[in-house]
């Protein structure tokens, strides 16, 4: 077995040398020709069944040389036997309700608080005939019952950094699935199937594309798992474009090396920022405190570039002051990223049930980039420091001096 960074470089990459490339070629046939439509009709029909690959791709939608590639690689990082891309993360965690609970009429969901801001909304809304019940991470079993389908999760969690114990949670489940979002920690810091989790699941939006520029996501399983979502996938449309899977592939292969770079720097920026007076508590699982179940070192291995923060002062006056860290929703790319949690990415969860799982409405989530880690701090602290609106006032006062002895 290959080591970390050499799976990175090198996974998905098999077919390459007797293609005669050395660059992933990126696929953008929408249908393929069929001398035998016979044989054709087979390879449809073993690829509506969930089949990885057939003796054709037959038509884009179902199968896509570029996007198996990204697939491959990512399973591969995880430590599964498939991966299953989507066009976006939503549509992957859709995929998965549908594949858990829909397909098996098992319409409940046992979700542990807090998650992406949009797979909240999917689960509490309904929109997919499921109904979905919030547990503790040590509450789960007492939560299940006959028609639940999957258990939901994300560790670290999406906002404010919460660490769930993955194999506590597998042996509360007992038979039923297990989903865990693992965008935050990456395969290069966790590996939750190796922790008994069914389906791993990541924004490839975020890390694993790394550069801003791409949407995608993507669901690490078993062969058997997989065959589910392929067909959910073909049956939606729910596909990703060639071009994401090329990006997303080419982006695996400087991940370990981009999140070790952007770890340190928060690990440094969660230390400063503790010791700020404008700043009340930040979440950062490098601090101390933050990791009670000693999960560093074990699940985790590493503790991530993500971190979290409580202001003393309005924080929407915060990331207006900030003239280099671009504020933003998203998260993982190399340039800094901040954003008001409370008024973007979980605005739809309802703001009791937000301050019920710890994201208060003053918490403010940075994703660290790959910037200096000096440059990032002086522009943290003039924010927090409000050095820009007072500037700011003291050059309106002197232009305004300066008009009025003009008249």
């Amino acid at each position: 077995m290959t080591r970390l960074r050499t799976t990175a470089v090198h996974g998905g990459r098999g077919d390459l040398a007797a293609l005669g490339v050395h660059a992933p070629p990126i696929d953008l046939s929408t249908t393929y020709p069929i001398p035998d439509q016979a044989e054709g009709g087979l390879a449809l029909q073993a690829l509506a069944e969930g089949a990885a690959h057939a003796a054709s791709p037959v038509y884009s939608r179902l199968h896509n040389p570029t996007v198996a590639r990204f697939e491959e690689a990512l399973a591969a990082l995880e430590h599964t036997g498939a991966a299953v891309a989507f066009g976006s993360g939503m549509a992957a965690v859709t995929a998965v309700v549908q594949a858990a609970c829909v397909l098996t009429s098992k319409p409940h969901v046992v979700a542990i608080r807090p998650v992406y801001g949009g797979t909240d909304h999917l689960l509490s809304s309904g929109l997919l005939g499921v109904r979905t019940t919030y547990a503790t991470a040590d509450r789960v079993a007492d939560a299940i019952t006959p028609d639940t389908g999957l258990v939901v999760l994300e560790t670290p969690a999406n906002p404010n950094l919460d660490l769930v114990d993955i194999a506590r949670v597998v042996a509360g489940a007992g038979a039923v699935p297990v989903m865990v979002d693992n965008t935050f920690a990456t395969p290069v810091l966790q590996n939750p199937a190796t922790l008994g989790a069914t389906y791993v699941l990541h924004s490839g939006t975020k890390y694993l594309g790394g550069h801003g520029d791409v949407l995608g996501g993507v669901v690490a399983c078993s062969d058997d798992h997989a065959k589910a979502l392929r067909q959910i996938r073909i049956i939606t449309g729910a596909v990703l474009h060639p071009l994401g899977g090329y990006l997303l592939h080419r982006g695996l292969a400087t991940l370990p090396l981009r999140i070790e770079a952007s770890q340190r720097s928060a690990v440094e920026l969660a230390r400063r920022l503790s010791g700020h007076p404008s700043v009340g508590l930040v979440r950062h699982p490098s601090l101390p405190g933050a990791d009670p179940h000693g999960l560093v070192g074990t699940q985790l291995r590493g503790t991530g570039a993500v971190l979290a923060f409580t202001t003393r002062e309005d924080p929407t006056a915060v990331v207006r002051r900030l003239r280099l860290v671009t504020p933003a929703v998203s998260l993982g790319s190399v340039d800094t990223l901040i954003e008001h949690p409370a008024a973007l990415t979980h605005r739809l969860v309802p703001a009791d049930d937000r301050r019920a799982c710890d994201v208060p409405d003053d918490m403010l989530r940075l994703s660290v980039g790959l910037e200096d880690v000096e440059d990032l701090w002086e522009d943290l602290e003039q924010a927090l420091s409000g050095e820009c609106d007072r500037d700011y006032i003291k050059t309106s006062s002197s232009r305004s001096r300066a008009l009025a002895g003009s008249h």
